[in-house]
């Protein structure tokens, strides 16, 4: 199955997503259960050296600082990273990103303090541009209710709006792309949440990339296929390897990356 947007397959980005959690490199699932993986400096080297396009950086344990982002630790990655680098994490003014952009990080992910303030993404995307400004919406089906609702705070809090309704109004208020962000696939390999992102795809007017419940570059390949998102961000995938989940960072190479974006895979 091809989309009928051919250029938007040939940009697919697939891109590698690194959890920190108080220095440490960390997987987890569902939002819970994190454990120690490494050094996050370490795969970034590796990650320089399979071509990686793009990165995404989310530190986890800003709230146990106050909410604060670690500039050193930021500067540090930034520094050895050969890609552009996406941080999230801990970041609540104007002053906080534009401290992080001066580091040399290409693009700021909001979560919480967007929802806290929106205001806050329309002034980050009026001061440093749209294209520097991404806010992540982290989601998960709720028991009640048949529309997946949004959640912040680490996924520990509802923010009371569902998923379509946040896109849409990030995407008003400047916000040059969202993460969308699966709560209880995070970890588990049981594939990209297809059907939602099939329907936001016709909705949500720029940029999007899917993050979590990749098990597989097929899951990849399902998504660049299949919908007329942007991108497919993962972390176990590029992190474990085999059924005991023995570390070992990697990343597609250069023809696999072409295979994904040509859905070559499902055609044959």
């Amino acid at each position: 199955m091809r989309k009928s947007a051919d250029i938007n397959v040939l940009r697919f980005r697939v891109i590698p997503v690194l959890l920190i959690s108080e220095d440490a490199l960390v997987k987890g699932n569902r939002f819970k259960q994190h454990r120690y993986v490494g050094d996050p400096i370490n795969a970034i080297k590796i990650f320089n050296e399979k071509g990686c396009d793009e990165l995404i950086l989310l530190d986890i344990s800003t709230r146990k600082r106050g909410l604060k982002p670690d500039f050193e630790q930021i500067r540090g990655c930034v520094e050895e990273a050969f890609m552009p680098v996406a941080y999230g994490g801990g970041i609540n003014t104007l002053s906080d990103i534009k401290n992080i952009l001066a580091l040399g990080v290409e693009k700021i992910i909001l979560n919480t303090a967007a929802y806290r303030e929106p205001s806050l993404v329309s002034q980050a995307s009026n001061q440093f541009g749209s294209q520097s400004i991404v806010v992540a919406v982290d989601y998960k089906q709720c028991i009640f209710g048949r529309k997946p609702m949004v959640f912040v705070e680490n996924g520990r809090r509802a923010a009371n709006i569902d998923v379509e309704e946040a896109c849409k109004r990030f995407a008003a208020l400047g916000a040059g792309e969202i993460i969308l962000s699966s709560i209880v696939r995070e970890g588990m390999g049981t594939g990209y949440d297809t059907q939602l992102l099939k329907r936001l795809s016709h909705h949500v007017a720029i940029p999007t990339v899917a993050l979590n419940g990749a098990g597989s570059f097929s899951d990849i390949i399902q998504v660049a296929a299949d919908t007329d998102i942007s991108g497919a961000a993962a972390g176990s995938l590029f992190v474990f390897h085999g059924p005991h989940k023995a570390v070992l960072i990697t990343y597609p190479s250069e023809e696999e990356i072409s295979s994904i974006r040509r859905g070559s895979y499902l055609n044959d």
